[in-house]
């Protein structure tokens, strides 16, 4: 381990309260300190690194301004948050980031109140603290007390429709509101699109230089205490300089750019609009995302592993499999290699979805629309209006955000858009918030719509072949992340029956109906119940809808037990096999049938397995269902 950073300021701080102990001068030297620690922490743990590194100086300058918690600092997304963390009397526990039991990698409201709103999703920050900024002028209580309401939304955010739709209330509202944008021109990738090509114009057409004479006027401005400090900031930056703004045609006062690592700047800009902000502001901070580490890198540090601080060298075990997310992009790219209808859409993941290698091969087919899923969602519908085959790769949990548009833009006009769902299921240390559980269950319930989920590498093959060939109703299939589980490849996929699942193993008494990546741990409990004498038969449904009703008839008819498993919540797979064992008449007959979901709980960061032994989805508790299912003793107990 390398030897920890010496921070004697830091040191000191157990609240942002004992930052307004220190003078301007020594907020600098702690930002420096404050960067190391955050650089040694993220080091042990892994996680998102760059992102909190471009905030240091805003952090250190918002927590010496503003009194949190009484006023709510809010981080858009919160990738940034773990300098905020360190601050904010979590520093013991920082190097228990993202892991289990620890610090969630996001802001999280039940952690501490100095995270007011949490988040983990984009472009929520400015909706919410205009929220609570209303709060605070209707009378409304908090225990911490209500005060300003400060939002910092990064120029990737910003791009998404539910920021403009904040910031146009915001400005109708005219209520005293803060947001900063942290403007790194890049976010998780390199941010698409007319709003940043328009914030780049703000600030490569009026050089900081040209700034100096703004901030001489300005400086009457600031209360008698800080003007000898504001003269000596390089520049405090009043809106006629670049003349008006997006932001001001939308109500803002706006400010900007400024330097968001200048700290005398910071200082000056956050003491005046403090002091004397009366409607909706806007501060414009030019930052670099990864600054002092990482900000030569192509992602500049976005997300990490454990890693070396001296060599920046990755802790990361050797990969015995490919990643699902591999496998799906090599096959998209092998067919589309054949049929240039083929293209792919993305929402500012295209290193996350694969679909960066399909850009190399065929850049003018791949579509990065940047954080704005909705507009995925619909844009995708449009090109298979169009007479294209789509392929809408999203994460599980980011899928959530275009809902509306899945229901009306494509299932109501069966549009044969390809819905690539990575990220499937529990996902580890990003927690609940990333984690893919209800995609099943929303996505089943939609009126002729085709919802796959691959048992293994091989089979996610398959699948983007059948999704290729379904060209008359949307499609759906959902993989985890992480590696597969090391089966043999096919070189191109060959597309399934629509609605057929498949036997696995053949069995008495009980049969296990497997949707998903649990068939592992269903054949590694199929072999712990063969030294019990029960040998279940095993299927792989594949399809959550259609269903495969004659295989699950087949099962029902031969076995005194059938249980489903899949890697979601309730109301999902499990639940559709009720209603037809149900409808058909079966229960009457007396079978014994229970489904394995997820349970009705939000499951914290954790490694994957101890995720899904808090599910009771690991081999061990598929073991001990069947048993108590068929009656037989259980650790000496009868079941």
């Amino acid at each position: 381990m390398t030897d920890r950073p010496k921070t004697p300021l830091l040191d000191q701080v157990k609240s942002p309260q004992d930052l307004r102990r220190f003078s301007d001068r020594d907020l600098i030297r702690l930002a420096d300190e404050l960067r190391a620690e955050t650089i040694s922490a993220v080091s042990e743990t892994g996680g998102h690194l760059g992102a909190g590194l471009g905030v240091v100086e805003l952090t250190v300058a918002l927590h010496s301004v503003f009194d949190a918690p009484r006023d709510k600092i809010i981080w858009d997304v919160s990738h940034q948050c773990y300098p905020h963390k360190i601050l904010t009397g979590r520093r013991d526990r920082i190097r228990s980031l993202r892991q289990k039991d620890g610090l969630s990698g996001f802001t999280k409201r039940s952690e501490s109140p100095y995270d007011p709103f949490g988040a983990a999703h984009s472009s929520t920050s400015i909706s919410a603290a205009l929220g609570f900024a209303v709060a605070r002028d209707l009378g409304g209580a908090c225990e911490t007390g209500l005060g300003d309401a400060v939002a910092i939304i990064g120029d990737g955010s910003i791009s998404a429709g539910m920021a403009y739709e904040a910031l146009n209330n915001a400005g109708h509202l005219k209520k005293r509101l803060i947001v900063i944008l942290n403007d790194n021109e890049m976010s998780i990738a390199p941010p698409t699109g007319a709003m940043s090509a328009y914030l780049s114009r703000l600030y490569a057409g009026a050089p900081f230089q040209e700034f100096k004479a703004a901030a001489k006027g300005a400086v009457s401005l600031l209360p008698e205490p800080f003007q000898q400090g504001a003269r000596r900031a390089k520049e405090l930056l009043k809106s006629a300089t670049v003349g008006g703004t997006l932001f001001e045609e939308l109500g803002f006062d706006y400010i900007g750019p400024i330097d968001g690592h200048d700290m005398e700047q910071l200082l000056a800009v956050l003491r005046t609009v403090k002091a004397r902000a009366d409607g909706p502001m806007l501060i414009h901070a030019i930052t670099k995302k990864g600054k002092g580490y990482a900000e030569d890198r192509p992602d500049r540090g976005h997300a990490t592993a454990r890693f070396d601080v001296v060599t920046g060298k990755q802790h990361k075990a050797p990969s015995n499999a490919p990643a699902y997310t591999r496998v799906f992009a090599d096959a998209l790219i092998a067919e589309a290699a054949d049929d240039p209808l083929v293209t792919a859409v993305t929402a500012a993941m295209p290193d996350g979805t694969g679909l960066n290698l399909f850009a190399e091969r065929f850049p003018e087919r791949c579509f990065d629309v940047g954080i704005a899923e909705q507009h995925a969602v619909t844009f995708s519908a449009g090109m298979a209006a169009g007479g294209l085959k789509p392929f809408c790769a999203l994460y599980s949990t980011f899928l959530q955000r275009g809902y509306d548009q899945v229901v009306h833009d494509v299932a109501i006009q069966r549009l044969p858009v390809r819905f690539a769902i990575d990220r499937a299921g529990l996902v580890g240390a990003d927690g609940a918030t990333h984690a893919g559980s209800f995609d099943i269950a929303y996505l089943a319930n939609l009126p002729d719509f085709v919802v796959m989920a691959a048992a293994d590498e091989a089979e996610l093959v398959h699948m983007v072949r059948t999704a290729l060939e379904i060209g008359d109703r949307p499609s759906a299939f959902r993989f985890p992340r992480g590696e597969g589980v090391g089966v043999d490849l096919p070189a191109r996929g060959v597309a399934l029956e629509i609605g057929k699942g498949r036997m696995i193993a053949e069995g008495n008494r009980v049969a296990i109906l497997n949707f998903g990546t649990r068939l592992k741990e269903v054949r590694e409990a199929a072999e712990v119940l063969a030294q019990k004498g029960i040998i279940p038969t095993i299927a792989d449904a594949r399809f959550a809808k259609p269903l495969d009703t004659g295989l699950i008839d087949q099962l029902a008819r031969h076995h005194e037990a059938l249980i489903t498993i899949e890697e979601g919540a309730i109301g999902g797979f499990g639940s559709h096999v009720a209603q037809h064992l149900a409808e058909t008449g079966v229960f009457d007959r007396g079978i014994k049938f229970r489904s394995m979901v997820l349970p009705d709980i939000f499951i914290d960061q954790a490694d994957p397995r101890d995720m899904y032994a808090v599910a009771r989805m690991n081999a061990e508790d598929i073991v001990t269902k069947v048993l108590t299912t068929l009656g037989v003793e259980v650790m000496g107990k009868r079941a």
